[in-house]
């Protein structure tokens, strides 16, 4: 089963220098049944990338409760074993639709590709991460959050981990 994860960079960087996501149980998103009955769609791609917007959006949280983290929302696509997972149905699978709980750790080495924000989205991303931080209920801070959705996460393959955790020298 493919799982979004959702990090910060520096969530990323630990994950690279220890080799696993995550401290068991933790949270991740994919295609479940709930997500499925949210979206109203059959189509694979359409619902992954709807589990694939959950985790940005959860990594947003991230964001928001590590205000020294760079401002880049962070998304690691996992498979891992179906029993490895756990969610219910409809209302019992969480708050959120897509919403799982991985039972371990999960090695890095498992990963199949890295989802990152490019710099344009960095202001988005910013001021969605402090209004959460200020209060995420109200209506200014649903319409930073949702100004996010204007930037599409940037795909990496694996082995370019270690050069987006690098420390950079422009910073």
């Amino acid at each position: 089963m493919r799982v979004y994860v959702p990090l910060t960079l520096p969530g990323l960087a630990e994950a690279h220098r220890t080799g696993r996501l995550g401290t068991e149980p933790f949270t991740a998103y994919a295609v479940t049944p709930a997500l499925r009955e949210w979206y109203a769609s059959e189509d694979t791609e359409e619902l992954e990338y709807a589990a694939l917007t959950q985790a940005a959006l959860a990594s947003l949280g991230l964001l928001a409760d590590a205000p020294d983290a760079p401002r880049r929302r962070v998304v690691v696509a996992v498979d891992v074993a179906d029993g490895a997972v756990s969610a219910g149905t409809g209302r019992e699978a969480g708050p959120e639709p897509g919403e799982v709980r991985l039972a371990g750790t999960v090695p890095l080495a498992k990963a199949a590709a890295v989802h990152v924000d490019s710099g344009d989205a960095e202001a988005a991303v910013t001021a969605a991460a402090r209004a959460l931080a200020a209060d995420g209920g109200d209506e200014d801070a649903r319409s930073a959050v949702d100004a996010t959705e204007d930037h599409d996460l940037l795909w990496y393959a694996t082995q370019e981990i270690a050069n987006l955790v690098a420390p950079r020298e422009d910073s």
